[in-house]
């Protein structure tokens, strides 16, 4: 997927996550983790959104969603993100979004959105109840990219295929306005160590913060004594440990739990399987446990103490959002004029 075009573009990382629930061990390891890593990496500029607009696209409870809010951007903050040295907003802040989203459903094509697999999946076996706004939020999604103009996105599995359409609808806009390299072709950031964290009661559905068991899951906000209790009764097979990872190809559960550790413990699985390998779930289980609750139930703590505080929350996303709007009022400036449209300059 790599391309030049990003070459005359700052070098700038966008990426959101929607307020629809607490965010996961698998949030944090597969993404969150990774943004915090990215923010000393001086070559690049930084947004990262709590996507709240996104979260209309299905049913919803406006308290419900405002308290959300406030927890993702919590968790972020706790989870190390600085927001002295990353853009940390919320999507609803800053009006260009929603313009250059609509300006996106007149470029990108019905055909486009009817191979997106995610609308089917969401929308279920009823689509014809479903909103507008979530079969058309891919668009949405590319305008909260190329609003900024971002040149990296980081991303996983789930949102390759979206991706993909940012830069079809990237493209489009820039061939059929006659305005090469208007918006950069975005590129994905993909960390070479890419934990994919599994559901703790099954180990071949990904750990979801919808799932409708709490034991599945490890929350963010969990506390250490919940977390330990949700290890202990992950589910596990019989055997032994393996000494090495082709052991693991037939025992998903018992994999999760090892790339788990691995990830927590910044190791590799050989190398857990190296000190724990023979033994059984009684010796891993324990350890496991300890590991997790050291490097997660600080986040809990701090995500408790900023959410009892929410004007402060409130604050910083509210000076995130000018910083972002700084930024993508002038590229929406640029927009109008090529459309030939007459209200630029105004949003916020």
């Amino acid at each position: 997927m790599s391309n030049t075009s990003t070459t005359r573009h700052t070098r700038r990382v966008f990426s959101g996550v929607q307020p629809t629930g607490n965010l996961t061990l698998g949030n944090y390891l597969g993404a969150v983790r990774n943004f915090v890593a990215l923010q000393d990496d001086d070559s690049f500029e930084r947004l990262y959104c709590v996507v709240d607009m996104h979260a209309i696209t299905q049913p919803f409870k406006p308290i419900e969603l405002k308290s959300a809010i406030h927890e993702v951007a919590a968790a972020f903050i706790a989870s190390g993100l600085d927001p002295a040295k990353s853009i940390l907003f919320n999507q609803s802040r800053v009006s260009a979004h929603a313009e250059l989203g609509w300006i996106f459903n007149c470029v990108a094509r019905m055909g486009w959105l009817n191979r997106m697999t995610q609308f089917k999946e969401k929308a279920g076996k009823n689509k014809e109840n479903a909103s507008v706004g979530l079969y058309a939020y891919p668009n949405l999604m590319a305008a909260d990219i190329l609003v900024y103009r971002a040149t990296h996105v980081p991303v996983g599995d789930d949102q390759k295929q979206h991706l993909e359409l940012t830069r079809d609808i990237a493209q489009k806009f820039n061939n059929d306005f006659e305005v090469p390299d208007f918006f950069p072709l975005c590129e994905p950031l993909i960390p070479a160590e890419s934990a994919r964290i599994m559901s703790l009661r099954d180990g071949t559905a990904k750990m979801s913060k919808s799932d409708p068991s709490d034991n599945s899951r490890i929350n963010l906000s969990d506390t250490a004594d919940l977390i330990a209790q949700k290890i202990r009764k992950a589910k596990t097979d019989p055997e032994p440990l393996p000494s090495d990872i082709e052991g693991l190809a037939e025992r998903p559960e018992a994999r999760n739990l090892v790339g788990i550790f691995a990830a927590l413990a910044g190791t590799t699985q050989d190398a857990v399987l190296g000190e724990y390998g023979g033994r059984g779930f009684g010796d891993f289980k324990p350890a496991l446990a300890d590991l997790t609750v050291e490097k997660i139930s600080p986040i809990g703590d701090e995500m408790r103490r900023l959410t009892a505080a929410p004007d402060h929350i409130d604050a910083i996303l509210a000076e995130g959002a000018d910083r972002a709007a700084a930024l993508a009022r002038p590229i929406m400036t640029e927009v109008y004029e090529t459309l030939g449209l007459l209200g630029g300059g105004t949003t916020g």
